[in-house]
């Protein structure tokens, strides 16, 4: 047998060197991996207090942790991030003065989670405790050290032999957070820090994600390095057949399209000031947080030289991907991207023409690797206008007059990626004050290997009981993908209410109309309580608003937004968690049932699955925070919005996966007197 080499491993997160090893990062280029290892030469950007943390003040925070004692030799850095300051100290800042700057803290050390937070300014320790029971999140070191343990398995290689993989350095492990199933579930024991790892072969044609090592896992204590367990349910032979999915320009038969220019040659529309944008009346804010992705804050309206509050802060919460394949090298792919991985932290840079148009403009984001040390993710956000279609037509046929108007829109894009799939977040911003929130999937579906090649084979049934078979031997396994996007709504200030409007008809008992039998009337309820407001989106014919009761339009409405959490998408809405009440699945991630959640600000509710969802047993986001049935009305309100879709695969997505999309809209209600787009240019000819 042949000396085993290094097995590849996929990364997510910053460059680790260990063993004189050098990672593969893949969310970042050679030039930005590599400027981790530099200085930081940061442009000087104006002061904002949200303003994510520079290089510098990085440094300060992990400088300040050592002079104080608080890093030892293990110390292992989950987050150095802005602590944002309090919210009505915000709201009443003016330029030219200075909040305090505090660095929000979380590492792993002695096996343990600890937080803190040191305030820059001070350079002092303002807190620092140990988080008990919680796992952090998985960083880079751990997938070397899990790399390691697997080559140090006898018992694994025996695994890989029996399936005829004698070359060790093609196979590619790709370690998985394990989740939680109940106590008779011995490979996940959350009193131990473990990852699962299932393998792919690397069979030379780009995509070894279509070639799987079906039914061999392996469970990792990340605390000893090294392999506890081995679970082999059975030899499946490892798909061969070609899945590449870069074709060759000379192999294409298709036209080639012709050239589509985006040019604008009299510059954007929008201006960017540090951080700050604005654009066709919208100002805001934005940042990367290294767990949610975009960030977006201080959203307003100028109305006719009115500045008008929207929103004080947008992101994504928290989003689940579940499979619903029981085999025991799918059972526990229950993913939370966002809390287990970072999504922020696997952004990668944005390709022009493709990623986003010609006319983006890329910007960059300074994160943290696992040492505490920053690194620049270059391009990894981008800012762009595009035509939005028909803002409004009329054609007059007594007149004969014919009046239209163009919609601009500007979107802000993110793209990450892990592992196997890339999501696209979208925040978009339209003239007539809608914002859009687009999530999108890409990258290649999680297949399953399998013996049957067509639905004709006498094991297709079997094998095709829990997804669509792709390819020969290939199953597309049945998931879902579900977002929670977190909302803290200002419509017109602080003191909101959630409200919803149904729709209805009823029978006409006015005698005064005798030709109609019915009428359309509408019912209003202004929720009171937490769980009066959490609710399915079951009826799509109802408006939820978020309003503000001591404003008013000229017609004497109250000011508000609409909130829709499913505004259209391209494959089936994810109406329902597609596991049972008694799943462990559905007992800690509980936002997932719901499709609106409304909770009183909170600063330290963040997260709808709670802040550590690695290996938790139990729900601690918001199905816990919401048992406290607080008071929602007239105050300070957070609209939790959960959407998604139920992924059934399909032959047209492998070996690649067209983009598929799901929406949120906020859309105003009575915000404004009259059409706000009245004061659009008529379009020239060209």
């Amino acid at each position: 047998m042949k000396k085993s080499k290094l097995v590849p491993i996929i990364l997510t997160t910053a460059l680790a060197v260990s063993a004189g090893v050098g990672f593969y990062q893949h969310h970042q280029t050679a030039e930005a991996a590599a400027s981790a290892k530099l200085k930081s030469v940061q442009k000087e950007v104006p002061y904002n207090p949200l303003n994510p943390l520079s290089a510098d003040e990085i440094n300060l925070a992990r400088t300040i942790l050592k002079q104080h004692g608080y890093i030892k030799a293990n110390t292992r850095f989950q987050e150095i991030s802005l602590k944002e300051p309090n919210k009505e100290a915000v709201r009443n800042w003016k330029q030219g003065k200075k909040l305090p700057r505090q660095a929000s803290i979380i590492v792993l050390q002695d096996n343990h989670v600890k937080e803190g937070l040191v305030d820059l300014g001070d350079k002092k320790v303002l807190s620092w405790k140990e988080m008990k029971g919680a796992h952090g999140m998985i960083l880079a070191d751990d997938w070397a050290t899990a790399q390691k343990a697997i080559l140090a398995s006898d018992e694994y290689k025996k695994a890989l032999l029996k399936r005829g993989i004698k070359d060790f350095s093609k196979v590619i492990a790709s370690p998985l957070t394990v989740g939680y199933f109940g106590p008779k579930d011995n490979s996940a024991d959350p009193n131990k820090k473990l990852l699962k790892s299932v393998a792919y072969l690397d069979t030379g044609d780009g995509n070894f994600w279509g070639h799987p090592i079906e039914n061999l896992v392996a469970v990792i204590d990340l605390d000893k390095k090294k392999v506890i367990q081995v679970q082999d349910d059975g030899v499946i032979p490892v798909p061969m057949k070609n899945t590449s999915y870069v074709m060759k320009d000379n192999a294409s038969k298709r036209e080639p399209a012709k050239p589509l220019d985006i040019v604008q040659p009299k510059g954007t529309s929008f201006h960017v000031n540090g951080n700050e944008v604005k654009w066709q009346n919208f100002t805001f804010h934005y940042r990367l947080d290294p767990r949610v992705g975009p960030v977006i804050n201080t959203v307003t309206y100028n109305d006719h030289g009115k500045i008008r509050k929207i929103m004080y802060e947008g992101s994504l919460g928290g989003m689940t991907v579940p499979y619903g394949d029981p085999d025991v090298g799918w059972y526990f792919k229950s993913y939370m991207d966002s809390g287990e991985y970072g999504v922020g932290n696997l952004g990668r840079p944005l390709v022009k023409g493709s990623d986003v148009p010609a006319n983006a403009k890329l910007f960059d984001a300074t994160l943290v690797d696992y040492q505490g040390k920053p690194y620049v993710s270059h391009n990894v956000m981008g800012l762009f206008e595009r035509e939005g279609g028909p803002e409004w037509t009329h054609n007059d046929f007594v007149t004969g007059t014919s009046e239209s108007r163009d919609r601009r829109e500007l979107v802000l894009r993110f793209i990450t990626t892990v592992g196997n799939y890339d999501y696209i977040f979208d925040w978009v911003f339209q003239q007539n004050g809608n914002i859009e929130i687009d999530s999108g999937a890409s990258g290649i579906e999680a297949v399953k290997a399998v013996k049957s090649k067509t639905m004709h084979d006498s094991t297709a049934k079997q094998d095709t009981r829990n997804g669509i078979l792709l390819d020969q031997n290939l199953v597309g396994v049945y998931h879902q993908h579900i977002f929670n996007f977190r909302l803290d709504m200002d419509v017109d200030g602080e003191k909101n209410s959630v409200e919803k409007i149904t729709p209805k008809a009823q029978s006409v008992t006015n005698k005064s109309y005798p030709y109609r039998n019915s009428e359309m009337v509408v019912g209003k309820t202004i929720y009171k309580k937490e769980l009066d407001a959490a609710q399915k989106w079951t009826d799509p014919s109802k408006l939820l608003l978020v309003t503000n009761s001591e404003k008013e339009n000229k017609q004497g409405y109250p000011t508000g937004y609409q909130i829709i959490p499913y505004a259209g998408g391209t494959q089936s809405f994810a109406e329902n968690l597609l596991f049972t009440s008694d799943s462990y699945l559905a007992k800690r991630v509980g936002y997932a049932g719901k499709h609106v959640w409304v909770t009183p600000y909170n600063e330290n509710e963040l997260y709808p699955e709670g802040k550590y969802i690695n290996q938790s047993t139990k729900e601690t986001g918001l199905g816990l925070w919401t048992q406290q049935n607080r008071s929602i009305e007239n105050t300070d309100d957070v609209v939790w919005v959960t959407t998604g879709i139920t992924h059934i695969p399909r032959a047209e997505e492998w070996p690649i996966m067209p983009t598929e999309w799901v929406s949120v809209l906020l859309k105003p209600y009575n915000f404004f007197d009259q059409t706000p787009t009245l004061d659009l240019q008529k379009p020239t000819s060209k």
